[in-house]
């Protein structure tokens, strides 16, 4: 008797813990993946555009290269960034209010890295975008 109790039992958990499959448990990442990180070729050419998509002003400075600059809103600045990914290109941005950005990267061609900053309810947002010697770009 305590067989077929036993029997039953594991019988009754197989069936149920299969009706409710979870998706990891089948698929590849060519199935799910996000899209590929950004990445350009090292020691290329590079084109910087930064667009204000806020309703307010934004100030922006690259790191070893210019001084704060201010962005009105909807205002479309670019930055040639003239021997390429090296060395390390980092930009900063920030909104005087102190309220959050957030960055959104494109690389509408094989030389231009282009940041789209969005306000955004997220604290404390997105700070900065970085093109490392490497060619990787990494928002923070």
């Amino acid at each position: 008797m305590s067989k077929l109790l036993f029997a039953t039992l594991i019988t009754a958990v197989v069936l149920t813990s299969t009706q409710h499959l979870s998706p990891t448990f089948a698929g590849t990442c060519a199935s799910k993946c996000g899209s590929p990180p950004l990445q350009f070729t090292p020691g290329k050419h590079i084109r910087l555009e930064v667009i204000n998509s806020t309703p307010r002003l934004i100030k922006l400075e690259k790191i070893r290269g210019t001084n704060a600059i201010t962005l009105q809103p909807g205002q479309k600045l670019q930055l040639d960034q003239g021997d390429g990914t090296e060395p390390n290109v980092s930009l900063v941005f920030w909104d005087d209010t102190g309220l959050s950005l957030q960055a959104i990267v494109s690389k509408p061609n094989f030389a231009t890295l282009r940041v789209e900053l969005r306000p955004t309810w997220h604290f404390p947002g997105d700070r900065s975008v970085d093109i490392l010697d490497d060619g990787r770009v990494n928002v923070f």
